[in-house]
């Protein structure tokens, strides 16, 4: 079966899976009633303003209440306050945003609701030192575990200990209110004590499982903090009884890989789902995707039509160079390489919130030409993996994708199409 345009295709894939976790589309099936009291809103993360913005359209009572997003992820809302802070290493702003999110939670009764809108970069966002800890403290460790290679479920263990929002707190700062989450998964597993670290669940790890994450990426901590991690007050707090339903998922990575697979089928592929809570480090899953699309280039399914492997999850990449670009856009270097310009192969690798790591790029695609192209550019795809540098090889070779800020994030999103080969 002939396929017109593969790197087209790619990218509906990837904007079905986008579209799939878009608030304005999954949030109102989750709304409660209104309740006899006050309905606060409280929420963070790269989603959180496109959240607030949704729950205002289709809420029938009034609102109140502050949310915090990531610089540039801002959406328009009527009551609901939206402050701007940075990820993923968090600064002032964040500080300061959350100390305003916890004052609004002041005061509150058992007839009062509060609803917590959680997504992906809510950990960063969420920012309020425990005591005798500085802020500079915090941004040093949180530093240096995004570039150890920690996965992500380690990294927001530790911050959660290193918190006074984290882990349960914001729930406890609601008093007596029912605390409703409303949560986007950008989390491996959908773990919500990893989605933003938890702010309204109950920190599930033990006394010292900070310091050994932090001992075994060789991470350095300073006295302040590594005294805060060994007191037995850095536990999360006991909270009150939560009905069943009081946190609620309204958007997946599997929902968007399905969505995905959707538009493949539609388009003639046949998907194939590797899974959507994939870890491990960016260019050893790249390796392992290489040997396995190489085993299967060249070949159909049964019923004739080209395959695509379809993944998620959250790789990680260790820093050693001084290059740029995030784990997407260094998986599919990575992939580049393994593959070596392999016909018939096309893939695209790109975080769905429509920036990979710090960069303004959503990810790639690679293409069977990308690395001869960009040899003849002068630019080694070897050498630039080596630095770190995927960002720059691709954006040599124009094959960076740029999307902006989505405002949702269901993370990251891999798609390699396999098509009969012609030579």
């Amino acid at each position: 079966m002939p396929v017109p345009d593969p790197q087209s295709d790619l990218r509906q894939m990837f904007d079905a899976a986008v579209a799939a976790a878009d608030p304005h589309l999954c949030l109102p099936p989750h709304l409660p009633p209104v309740p006899a009291g006050r309905t606060v809103v409280v929420g963070a993360g790269k989603a959180a303003a496109a959240m607030a913005a949704a729950l205002e359209t289709h809420w029938p009572g009034p609102l109140s209440g502050l949310v915090i997003t990531r610089y540039g992820h801002a959406a328009a809302t009527r009551t609901i306050e939206v402050l701007e802070a940075a990820h993923p290493t968090p600064d002032l702003n964040g500080v300061e945003a959350t100390a305003r999110l916890l004052t609004s939670l002041d005061g509150l009764t058992a007839d009062d609701l509060v609803i917590c809108l959680l997504s992906g970069g809510g950990s960063a966002l969420l920012t309020a030192p425990p005591p005798g800890v500085s802020l500079e403290d915090k941004r040093s460790v949180v530093s240096a575990l995004l570039r150890s290679g920690a996965p992500i479920a380690q990294i927001n263990a530790v911050r959660r200990r290193l918190s006074r929002v984290k882990g349960g707190r914001l729930r406890q700062a609601a008093g007596p209110a029912r605390v409703l989450t409303l949560a986007i998964s950008d989390a491996p597993g959908d773990d919500p004590a990893t989605i933003a670290s938890g702010p309204t669940v109950a920190d599930p790890t033990a006394s010292g499982d900070a310091l050994a994450i932090l001992q075994r990426y060789g991470v350095d901590v300073s006295p302040a903090a590594r005294a805060w991690l060994a007191d037995p007050a850095s536990q999360g707090p006991q909270l009150p009884a939560a009905r069943p339903d009081d946190y609620r998922l309204i958007a997946t990575p599997a929902l968007s890989l399905e969505a995905a697979a959707r538009v493949a089928t539609d388009l003639g592929y046949q998907p194939v789902v590797l899974g959507d809570a994939i870890e491990g480090e960016a260019r050893d899953l790249a390796r392992r995707h290489a040997a396995m699309a190489l085993n299967l280039a060249g070949g159909l399914s049964r019923d004739g039509k080209p395959i695509v492997l379809i993944s998620g999850g959250e790789t990680t990449v260790t820093v050693v160079g001084s290059g740029r670009g995030g784990r997407n856009t260094e998986y599919l270097l990575a992939l580049g390489v393994a593959l070596d310009g392999a016909a018939g192969i096309h893939a695209l690798a790109a975080d769905t919130d429509g920036i990979d790591g710090v960069e303004d790029n959503a990810g790639a695609i690679l293409a069977p030409d990308s690395l001869a192209r960009a040899a003849a550019a002068g630019v080694l795809a070897t050498a630039r993996l080596a630095d770190n540098d995927a960002y720059g090889f691709f954006g040599a070779i124009d094959g960076l994708v740029f999307t902006g800020p989505t405002r949702t994030n269901v993370n990251d999103f891999r798609a390699i199409i396999l098509t009969p080969r012609t030579s």
